[in-house]
């Protein structure tokens, strides 16, 4: 019964974002408690935190997901951030090398990208992100900081990760720029 009920919302899923699921499928043919497990993630990946700060929380997932470098999931996390009504264009400067001019998208991006590598600047990042949003946010933006890799890695190890070229956009295609 457990196993019915993941496979059916994985097809719910897959189908409401035109996604490649099979991986999930194939998690939880192996194993019911692996799928039920791989179920609870978003519970931890989809953490948004304030709603004034939902485009900082796409900007640092939209990061962490680039950083693992898989075209299906970052498309699945530009999809998902649209249809929170995150704006286009700032995406769009985050995927092609310009978060520095992407508002709060472009901040949750630095954040991600800072978090992931040490950077010296991260305090002041998540200096500016508390003061403006709150702790709360804070927390929202480093556990996508930390969450969007999960997927990318988990289907590479899998045998289902694929490689990062470009992105749809509405009705644009967007060509995305490695990380510095």
């Amino acid at each position: 019964m457990i196993g019915f009920l993941l496979r059916r919302g994985i097809r719910r899923f897959a189908g409401h974002y035109n996604y490649d699921a099979g991986y999930m499928t194939h998690v939880s043919d192996v194993s019911t408690s692996a799928g039920v497990r791989l179920a609870l993630l978003p519970t931890f990946t989809q953490y948004r935190g304030p709603s004034a700060a939902r485009d900082l929380w796409a900007g640092a997932m939209l990061a962490s997901t680039l950083d693992g470098d898989c075209g299906p999931c970052v498309q699945l996390v530009v999809d998902m951030a649209l249809e929170a009504q995150v704006p286009e264009g700032p995406i769009a400067l985050c995927l092609q090398g310009a978060p520095d001019q992407a508002g709060d998208v472009g901040l949750g991006f630095r954040f991600a990208r800072a978090s992931i590598a040490d950077q010296p600047e991260l305090e002041d990042l998540r200096s500016e992100i508390e003061r403006r949003f709150g702790p709360e946010a804070v927390v929202a933006a480093a556990f996508a900081a930390s969450s969007g890799r999960i997927y990318p890695v988990l289907k590479r190890g899998l045998g289902f990760g694929q490689i990062c070229s470009s992105i749809t956009l509405g009705h644009t295609t967007v060509r995305t720029r490695p990380a510095p």
